[in-house]
């Protein structure tokens, strides 16, 4: 049974790395890859869960004429009293190492996310709204924007959905990167859909190569191939994982396409005479 669920979820994956980023359901996808990771999870149950917050955001954008009608910051105050308060979703920095953190099923069930997770259900909850919102790359900490017509609204889902001005984003690098570090362009450059999903599973492969799991953080990787299997990074990161394992064969295969997708990538000297030292350790 347990085989099936993951072959079933693994070619949903499948599907979606080659659909385009405007159809890209988050919340489905997430799902899957949470079933690959955890699969004796009720992800059925979270999926069911998952469909309560839309219908349930669709009735207060409704109620809400203000935020229907394009104010940022009013759909902010929605949707914090929608997940907060309503569902009772937030951050959890006592567990924040803990990989059921960014496993959307867990996350359901426990209502307590890393912030990356936590904003997929936002992103979840608005787009099922009609309201447009993403995600923010932002250094060691996922934000979210909410569009408006004079700017973003950046909101900090982790900590109770506030809302982040200039100096709050100052001192959060701050925190994250050291006392010298300042704002920099592109810091708040938007995150597509599949960008959002690499970041959440990042999570699980960091915490398994923390652990020394190679092969597990190699699972990780080759389901984030799935979704992104134009992502040059992700072949390169097979790569090296599989060279790690002494898996020669598959190492020279996911290095070579890694080239093919990004030739000038930074670094593609060394891959180069990597590829040209593992065709040598094939002859």
């Amino acid at each position: 049974m347990t085989v099936t669920a993951i072959s079933e979820a693994r070619a949903a994956l499948d599907a979606a790395g080659q659909l385009p980023e405007a159809e890209i359901d988050l919340g489905a996808v997430a799902l899957q890859l949470a079933r690959v990771d955890q699969p004796e999870a009720d992800w059925r149950a979270a999926a069911r869960l998952l469909t309560a917050i839309a219908v349930e955001a669709v009735a207060r954008a409704a109620a809400a004429p203000q935020a229907d009608a394009g104010d940022p910051e009013a759909r902010r105050k929605v949707l914090a009293a929608l997940l907060q308060g309503h569902f009772g979703f937030g951050g959890d920095t006592q567990n924040y190492d803990d990989p059921a953190r960014a496993n959307l099923v867990r996350v359901l069930e426990t209502k307590r996310g890393l912030p990356v997770a936590l904003g997929l259900v936002w992103l979840h909850a608005a787009e099922a709204a009609g309201w447009e919102a993403h995600g923010v790359d932002f250094p060691g900490h996922f934000l979210l924007a909410i569009k408006g017509p004079h700017g973003p609204v950046v909101v900090d889902v982790f900590n109770d959905g506030r809302r982040l001005e200039a100096p709050d984003l100052r001192a959060l690098v701050k925190r994250v990167e050291g006392e010298k570090a300042e704002l920099r362009p592109g810091m708040l450059a938007p995150m597509g859909k599949r960008g959002v999903l690499l970041r959440l599973q990042n999570n699980i492969k960091l915490r398994r190569l923390q652990k020394h799991d190679v092969e597990g953080a190699l699972a990780c990787v080759d389901d984030m191939r799935r979704i992104a299997p134009e992502n040059a990074m992700l072949w390169r990161e097979a790569g090296l994982m599989n060279h790690r394992l002494e898996r020669i064969g598959a190492a020279l295969t996911a290095l070579e396409h890694s080239l093919v997708l990004a030739p000038q990538a930074e670094g593609h000297l060394r891959i180069r005479g990597l590829v040209d030292e593992l065709r040598h350790r094939l002859n």
